[in-house]
């Protein structure tokens, strides 16, 4: 049995006479005493009150290793995180936190920590939006706030939240903090300002922050060295909650969908490269690979693309027409469409206006795509599903772009998993590729995806492609994809000032 396959196993059968980490450690005790007095017996699970520490959190939906946990402690409010990171600052013995917000990290390790025996902080009961500036622009939301949430708020404001393509109940705040990708675009650019809880207690508000008078627009950086990129992907502090940019809502809006066969994806991609870095659509623009374009109507064995186009009525109605013209003229794409959301007799007119909205906006709030995607409704996806994610940044030419589909290719055929790619385009240069691979539960089908998503770590990283996030069994990888080792041992040293008894734990970015 592989190493890999040992991995698995454990998830399905844990250890059932694992000792609780909290055995035989006093420091550890007296830290979950002291909390369950801060939060209430109720606010604190402990194995002992479980079937073991390998239970606390569940299943997760990539079965990636089960590890021990320590304990969940629960706060019911923002006040409560500073008490409760104190506890664990003082004695090395107390053990670490692991920070969750809603713990939806699907395909990466769910509410996994990447290490045993941790504490999880789990802040989604910390669901208030707390203000709400139309005019000027922003929200703060708290790390339970969810992307529906936050999108019912905003329905018919002239604001909206930048959304991805996942679940409505995934969090906005965790999302951003591990650099998700929004259909807006990337969404550490939302983030405006962060609190955060040092690991000595204390809380600090870094970026921009609404204070009582100040009409100072909205902006980040303030005056001389940000602190607030010190805090994403990132554990050197607690994020209790965050202003989050609100961008003004298009009037008009339509997707531009184009198809296109294998042969042509080096010469597709570069034409789409093209109107894209003159300005012709917005938003994000995406790419599928064939087995990513069923979920969209995609026809059998094609590429398909959405390009995004909004604006004022007149500029959408002139843009569409010009993307329109320059698909048919190229010759690449066996179809060219813009009408499918407003046709109702259109066979893909619900995908396709599901898909409109939310690029403008508003999520998928009965999570029709979603579902359609997993299988299952968004409270089953660990219990019942099964996948993995791998996210490579690739650059954007149609020669990257083949090299990267060929990697994969390779992969899907050395280990018999099925892979989908969505190609989200950042602009002129820039590729976020997401990368499923989805797989039953059962047999030696976890095994496989497992090790196709260890073939792509391997195989990304030999071509150039590094990954931009890590799931928990790939934390290690870090400092082999670190790219100057200097700078790796500077974030070392500023983990060591702040935090000096690691009171946070080191996460999947270490």
């Amino acid at each position: 049995m592989t190493e890999q396959s040992r991995a698995v196993d454990a998830t399905t059968t844990p250890d059932a006479t694992s000792t609780p980490p909290t055995s035989g450690n006093p420091a550890l005790r007296k830290a979950l005493d002291a909390a369950a007095r801060i939060l209430g017996e109720d606010r604190v699970l402990r194995p002992e009150n479980d079937e073991r520490a390998t239970r606390l959190l569940g299943p997760n939906a990539s079965l990636f290793r089960t590890r021990r946990v320590a304990a969940v402690l629960r706060p019911a409010t923002a006040g409560q995180v500073p008490e409760l990171v104190e506890l664990f600052a003082g004695d090395p013995e107390s053990g670490s936190l692991h920070v969750v917000s809603t713990g939806r990290n699907w395909g990466l390790g769910s509410r996994e920590p990447a290490d045993d025996d941790a504490v999880v902080l789990d802040l989604g009961g910390l669901d208030k939006v707390r203000e709400l500036d139309l005019e000027a622009g922003w929200a703060v939301v708290e790390p339970g706030v969810t992307q529906g949430h936050l999108s019912r708020l905003l329905a018919h404001t002239p604001r909206l939240v930048n959304v991805t393509v996942s679940a409505a109940a995934t969090s906005v705040l965790g999302n951003a903090l591990d650099r998700g990708v929004g259909l807006r675009g990337q969404r550490t650019d939302d983030l405006a300002g962060l609190e955060v809880v040092l690991p000595d207690g204390e809380t600090v508000r870094v970026g921009w922050w609404p204070t009582e008078g100040r009409t100072a627009p909205v902006y980040p950086h303030g005056l001389g060295p940000s602190p607030l990129p010190l805090f994403v992907q990132s554990s050197l502090g607690v994020v209790t909650a965050a202003v989050i940019r609100l961008a003004p809502r298009p009037e008009a809006l339509r997707v531009v969908r184009l198809d296109f066969p294998q042969s042509a994806l080096s010469t597709a991609t570069d034409a789409v490269r093209r109107w894209v870095a003159q300005g012709l659509t917005r938003g994000v623009p995406r790419i599928y690979d064939p087995a990513a374009a069923r979920s969209y109507g995609g026809t059998e064995g094609e590429f398909l693309v959405h390009l995004p186009v909004d604006g004022t009525a007149e500029a959408v109605e002139a843009l569409t027409g010009i993307l329109t013209a320059e698909a048919r003229r190229s010759g690449l794409f066996t179809q060219v469409t813009a009408t499918e959301a407003i046709d109702p007799a259109h066979p893909n007119h619900e995908v396709a206006r599901l898909v409109e909205r939310g690029y403008a906006g508003d999520p998928d709030i009965a999570d029709v795509l979603f579902r359609a995607k997993m299988g299952v409704p968004a409270d089953r996806v660990d219990a019942d599903a099964g996948f993995v994610f791998f996210l490579p940044l690739l650059p954007f030419t149609g020669a990257d772009v083949s090299r990267a589909d060929g990697l994969l290719r390779e992969a899907a055929a050395a280990t018999g998993t099925r892979l989908s790619a969505t190609l989200h385009l950042l602009g002129p240069d820039l590729i976020d590729c997401v990368v499923a691979m989805k797989f039953p539960r059962e047999g030696d089908a976890p095994e496989r995806a497992h090790r196709a998503l260890d073939l792509l770590h391997t195989s990304f990283a030999d071509a150039g492609f590094a990954p931009y996030r890590l799931d928990v069994d790939h934390a290690h990888r870090r400092d082999a994809l670190a790219a100057d080792p200097g700078a790796l041992a500077l974030t070392r040293r500023l983990k060591a000032v702040l935090d000096p008894n690691n009171a946070i734990a080191p996460g999947r970015y270490r």
